[in-house]
């Protein structure tokens, strides 16, 4: 029987086969990654400390570097029953349209209503925010997938939910604008006017889109001004890599099931959560010593953090009022042209995801935006899903590494990460068939300015 016949189209796991546990890469690491600083002192963030911004249990996953596996509670699980576990998908007419001897797999995260995997995160911050017996969280969006899973995750759990989304994304995505504010959540467009720091940066950026760094500053800016509330982020923090590491588990227990060893893993790389979710079990091997992968970060040429960032510490946000975090970053105070994945929009990169790249973990690259559309619709075409933006980045290099496959002769096996669906983002799709999307490439002038204004540390 050929291989065709014995691997289905998607391979699902049994619920009973969905993980138990997160999976916590950094206790593998040699390198660990560098701690969150207080600005102020210059010293690791305690406990204490990071209470006063997030909920306490969610602290303490963020500053646990050596415990390896970590409870899922029940109540999330049975959340995660919803929606998961998610196929992994065999993208047999994709292989068959780029007439590649590659083996394509995608692990899609869009079968949920946020159209993301970032609700895997949601529910959990969500969880134990109600479990503190907080009255509700503040968030920031980019394209809007976060703030509609937390706003989800607040509904089902009775939580408040207060959402800055990036200015740009706020006009160019109003029917996501709108799923948030019918699961309840309160949406502002970010920099606004509403807290200090966003009159600061209106002030001191006349007529900005905004970026993930800004409106990050508003939501700490705002749940540091409530009684009963936290803050919550989406992407780039440890904790948040932990909860997306049901991605690549449920990804590595579904190829294992048919003795699938992948050659390369690739993922879109913004703030770094699905990515590092996608492979966090791979890397792990790696870090072990037991297996050996090709692990390649994709990001959006006009927002390169890996491939042109610099490995220093830096503020998490515009605004300055976070941590500092080491990481690869294009300097807090940069601000990416209005690109239509919103998502990627941001200055740094996991501090996790920093230290593998750092390490030569896994390898980097950028992609225009006109080559992602251009794969995201030769995607859409032949299997059948329209691909948000963000997953598009991945898409762009896994057709293209699939194509080098095609040069070699070589049947290599690319696993990807599908991480949602652009049925909201049919404007950027409309732009692109109009042929009025262009590309944008910071210049390394331009970079400096954001690289002048990293603190001293």
């Amino acid at each position: 029987m050929s291989e065709e016949k014995k691997i289905p189209y998607k391979i699902y796991l049994e619920e009973s086969e969905m993980p138990k546990e997160w999976y916590n890469v950094r206790a593998d690491m040699k390198n660990k990654p560098a701690p969150l600083l207080n600005p102020g002192t210059l010293k690791p963030m305690t406990f204490e400390e990071l209470r006063g911004v997030f909920c306490d249990e969610l602290a303490k996953q963020e500053l646990d570097d050596t415990t390896p596996y970590i409870e899922i509670p029940q109540e999330i699980r049975d959340f995660y029953k919803m929606y998961r576990p998610s196929p992994l998908v065999r993208a047999y007419c994709l292989e068959k349209a780029l007439d590649t001897p590659a083996k394509i797999y995608y692990k899609f995260e869009g079968n949920n209503t946020s159209g993301s995997h970032k609700l895997n995160s949601a529910i959990a911050q969500a969880y134990y925010a109600k479990k503190q017996g907080l009255k509700g969280v503040t968030t920031e969006t980019g394209a809007g997938q976060w703030g509609t899973a937390l706003s989800m995750a607040c509904a089902y759990l009775g939580l408040d939910c207060e959402v800055y989304m990036v200015k740009c994304s706020y006009e160019q995505k109003p029917f996501r604008r709108e799923v948030m504010r019918t699961y309840g959540a309160n949406v502002t467009p970010s920099p606004s006017d509403k807290t200090q720091v966003g009159r600061r940066i209106r002030e001191e950026f006349p007529g900005t889109s905004g970026s993930l760094g800004c409106a990050i500053s508003e939501a700490v800016e705002a749940a540091a001004s409530k009684d009963g509330y936290r803050y919550v982020l989406g992407s780039v923090l440890s904790q948040v890599l932990l909860h997306q590491s049901v991605i690549g588990l449920e990804a590595k227990a579904a190829l294992d099931k048919y003795n699938i060893k992948p050659d390369m893993i690739i993922g879109c790389a913004g703030g770094g959560s699905n990515l590092g979710g996608l492979i966090s079990p791979f890397a792990g091997e790696m870090l072990r010593g037991e297996a050996d992968y090709r692990i390649i970060a994709v990001e959006p040429a006009s927002c390169p953090s890996l491939t042109r960032g610099r490995y220093a510490y830096d503020f998490c946000d515009t605004g300055m009022v976070c941590p500092l975090a080491k990481m690869y970053t294009l300097g807090s105070s940069f601000i990416p042209s209005a690109n239509h994945a919103g998502g990627l929009r941001y200055h740094g990169m996991s501090s996790v995801v920093s230290q593998l790249y750092e390490d030569k973990m896994i390898e980097a690259v950028s992609v225009e935006q006109t080559a992602v559309f251009a794969a995201a619709e030769q995607f859409a075409r032949v299997e059948g899903i329209l691909p948000a933006p963000e997953s598009s980045h991945a898409i762009r290099v896994a057709i293209d590494e699939a194509m080098k496959c095609k040069e070699t002769g070589e049947e290599k096996t690319i696993v990807f990460g599908l991480t949602g669906t652009g049925y909201f983002d049919m404007v950027a799709y409309e732009k692109y068939n109009n042929g009025e999307m262009s590309d944008y490439v910071p210049t390394d002038a331009e970079l400096e300015k954001g690289f002048a204004g990293l603190p001293k540390v």
